[in-house]
Order: C-alpha cells, then sequence, then structure tokens
C-alpha cells in the first residue's frame, strides 16, 4: 500500500509517456526526410553485413476494435493481390539498390494480419525476398499468425519458407472482454493454431497478451493468463491496452466506463507478472517474459536485448528496413516512414520511387540520449563506464543528467560511480524515467498510460 501511494505521488497514475520503441519517437520524424535519403542510406549499408526486414501487411479480415494499427477491412482478395504486386514491385527496387552480400538476419512479417494470405501468396511473397537478400545462417523469420486466421495448408506454406517463430495474438480468453473489444477467440481455437504450429517443429511460439481491458478484473486476468501458461509459449508480451480514440476511431466501439483505473490497471499487470513469474519465465524489461532457454533471456543476461518497433529484441543488426504501407526503417544515420495510406504508398512505387514520407535524421545528442533511454527499457540501469567510452562525454555531463532525473525521482533511483539504477520496487516508473532523458517536446496527448 505504501508503494503505490508512493507512486502516486510521483505521478504514474495520471502521466502519459511514450513506449520508447524509438527515439526520438514515431511522433517527431518531420517530412524533410524523404525517398532520395532512404536510398542513400540503403546505399550506404556496408557490403556483406546482416541487416532485419520488416514486411507489413495492411489489411484484416475483421477489424478489432482494441487495435490502433493502421490496418483496412476486406472480404476480398483483390486488394491484398494488388498491395503484393505493389511490394514485389518495392523489393526489386531494394534488390537493385542493396550492396553486395548483405544479408538478413532477422524477417518478420506483421499487420495486419499476414496470415490472411492464401498459400500460393504466402510462397509468392517468401520467394520474392529471398531474391532481394538471403538468411543469415543464424536467421529467425517470424509471423504475426491471428488463430482465426490460420490453417494446415497456410501454416506449410510458412514453414516451407523457412518460419522459425510464431507470434499470436490472444489479448484475452474472458468470453465478455472478448465481445466488448470485438476479438472473439476461444481458448480451443487458439490451442488448435499453437499445436499446428508445433507438429511443424517451429521453434519458437511467442503470445501477446493485454491488461487494462473492458471489464478486467484480477480474477478474470488470472484465469486468462493460467490458460495462456497451458500452452507454454516461449516468450510473451504483456502489453497495457493504449485507449487512445482520437487516433484509432474503432476505439469509440469500446465502453469507457468498463476500462479500469489507473491503480486497476497496475494491480492486473501485477496478477499477471506473478503468474508469469511463478512458472518460471524470466522477466524481460518492462513488459516482456521468456523461458530460461529463449533467445532473449540470453540476451537479457549478456547485455545484447536492443529495443525496436516490435518491443525487445535479441536482434543485433544495426538496421532495420520497412516494407509496406507505413513501415518505419531505422538505419545509423536516422529513420524512415512510408507514406501511410496504401493508395500514396502505392502510387509512389508504381513511379518507380520508395514511398518514403517522413523521417528522422539524426543530429545533436540523439544517439547518446536513444542509447540512454534503451539502457534504462532494457536494463533498468545506465552503465557510466559505456556510455563515456561509446559517446566519448564527460563523467559531468552524466552527472548533470543523473542529477536532474534524482531532483524528478527523489529516494527512487540508485545513483554510484558506476552509473544509474532502477530498483525492483521503482520499475512501473521506467518510462517516466526515461522520459526525463527525452529532449524533445512531449505532446501526452499523443501517448498512452505510463501503466
Amino acid at each position: 500500500m505504501k508503494q503505490k501511494h508512493q507512486l502516486a505521488q510521483l505521478g504514474l497514475f495520471n502521466a502519459k509517456v511514450p513506449r520508447y520503441t524509438s527515439y526520438p519517437t514515431a511522433a517527431h520524424f518531420n517530412d524533410d526526410v524523404g525517398a532520395g535519403k532512404f536510398s542513400n542510406w540503403i546505399s550506404e549499408i556496408a557490403s556483406g553485413s546482416a541487416i532485419s526486414l520488416y514486411i507489413h501487411v495492411p489489411f484484416c479480415r475483421r477489424l478489432c476494435w482494441f487495435c490502433a494499427c493502421r490496418t483496412q477491412g476486406t472480404q476480398s482478395d483483390a486488394p491484398v493481390l494488388a498491395y503484393l504486386e505493389t511490394m514485389r514491385a518495392e523489393l526489386a527496387l531494394l534488390r537493385d539498390r542493396l550492396p553486395e552480400g548483405v544479408t538478413l538476419s532477422r524477417l518478420h512479417w506483421g499487420g495486419g494480419t499476414p496470415t490472411l494470405l492464401s498459400p500460393s501468396m504466402m510462397t509468392d511473397l517468401a520467394g520474392t525476398i529471398a531474391e532481394v537478400a538471403p538468411f543469415a545462417s543464424n536467421a529467425e523469420f517470424s509471423v504475426e499468425i491471428d488463430p482465426n486466421e490460420i490453417d494446415e495448408d497456410r501454416l506449410d506454406a510458412l514453414a516451407l519458407a523457412g518460419m522459425t517463430r510464431a507470434s499470436i495474438g490472444v489479448q484475452d480468453f474472458d468470453p465478455k472482454i472478448q465481445q466488448a473489444i470485438g476479438r472473439i477467440q476461444g481458448y480451443d481455437v487458439t490451442r488448435d493454431a499453437v499445436d499446428m504450429i508445433r507438429a511443424r517443429d517451429i521453434a519458437g511460439v511467442n503470445a501477446d497478451i493485454l491488461f487494462g481491458l473492458p471489464h478486467q478484473t484480477r480474477a478474470r486476468m488470472t484465469e486468462s493468463v493460467q490458460k495462456l501458461l497451458s500452452l507454454s509459449p516461449d516468450r510473451v508480451a504483456l502489453f497495457g491496452y493504449a485507449h487512445v480514440p482520437w487516433m484509432a476511431r474503432r476505439q469509440t466501439m469500446i465502453p469507457t466506463d468498463a476500462l479500469p483505473t489507473p491503480q486497476e490497471r497496475l494491480e492486473l499487470f501485477e496478477t499477471a507478472r506473478k503468474l508469469f513469474l511463478w512458472d518460471g519465465y524470466a522477466e524481460i524489461g518492462i513488459d516482456h517474459f521468456a523461458t530460461a532457454e529463449d533467445g532473449l533471456t540470453k540476451a537479457r543476461d549478456s547485455g545484447r536485448m536492443r529495443r525496436n518497433f516490435q518491443g525487445y529484441t535479441d536482434d543485433a543488426s544495426d538496421v532495420l528496413i520497412g516494407i509496406g504501407a507505413s513501415s518505419i526503417s531505422r538505419f545509423p544515420q536516422g529513420f524512415t516512414q512510408n507514406a501511410p495510406a496504401t493508395s500514396a504508398h502505392t502510387k509512389a512505387i508504381r513511379e518507380g520511387k520508395f514511398s518514403t514520407a517522413r523521417g528522422h535524421v539524426y543530429s545533436g545528442q540523439d544517439k547518446l540520449r536513444a542509447r540512454l533511454i534503451e539502457s534504462l527499457m532494457c536494463d533498468f540501469q545506465i552503465n557510466r563506464a559505456e556510455i563515456i567510452e561509446q559517446f566519448d562525454v564527460q563523467s559531468d555531463f552524466l552527472d548533470d543528467l543523473f542529477d536532474n532525473v534524482d531532483s524528478a525521482f527523489p529516494e527512487i533511483l540508485s545513483i554510484t560511480r558506476d552509473g544509474l539504477f532502477i530498483p525492483p520496487a521503482a520499475r512501473a516508473l521506467t518510462r517516466m524515467i526515461a522520459r526525463s532523458f527525452d529532449a524533445y517536446d512531449m505532446d501526452a496527448h499523443g501517448h498512452s498510460s505510463a501503466i
């Protein structure tokens, strides 16, 4: 009770802050970065290096009300086929500009619902990607899978294409909650999807589950987590539902009077967190859990964990290229984002150019602050010696930064000659603490609850 009172005094239950899957956040991208910059950054990738590739499929057979992703519903394959044709042309543009010898360390298909593609569409897309760059020897190929939109034939196609990890969307198993968020997905459907995946010797199974949904209680959270644990996922993302109806109009369908309070959201998170820990999962960052054998746990233990637009990752590549409408790419020089609208994206690609519409070029202290924030989000600490060596800054400079955040969170942090540390009891404040190292102005209206 005392801890909750202290968290309240520090503003946890009222704050709205970024999730810091990038720095600066996408809200600070500008239209000064276009297709020319994107093309130049591709050509500057080191020959023979390994990169990551993200494929965005922005279509769903049904639109879930809780989702704030940029997607569109379709019952017909016609727009999907047209989009795949555009994607093939975009991948050809990329292939023609990539330096020699580039390989793929990570390939991820997301959306939307990439598993609405037919088996032949999947095979064709995988073949086109293979023409761009081959897999590296230790590559990982992951796909977001909707249990309602998968079958044996499509899983056969994905397995043949080399899928090594499946990411299953769960959200919550309670029927009343599913009805409220527009996502009907029975436990049996999810279990059958996991069984089909494992029958094909797919190495990893991820699962997403949400807290903060309408009608969620600790009892319902407990039951859903226990059902999920019965499926033995290798990795779990426990995300907080972000209610942003001004950004995602479909969320107006969600009954706001049934949403839990910020204090209740924390209780829901802690309920789920304890269940995962009791079942032997390792705690990864602020909202992930993984088995001891999972690559994410090993990356955490060795200090190699990173954070990107998909959340936590063990991918070491400095280059992530996004393909498809609205996709974001990350380079050592900065970020780029494709045109969000499918129509604008398609028009640019048909004209023989990339659809880059906005982005950000690193300048000033961007890389330094990005690393400080990533260190907190991944490791709950900032290693003073590492930062001084990597960025050639003075210890006095870090002292000033540490003093500022210490003043904002009095008697919370541990600051020593080794660096800054967030103790376990204060880790609910991590995103707020990270915000203290963010040099950009923030419109809190565009961000989600700190818990």
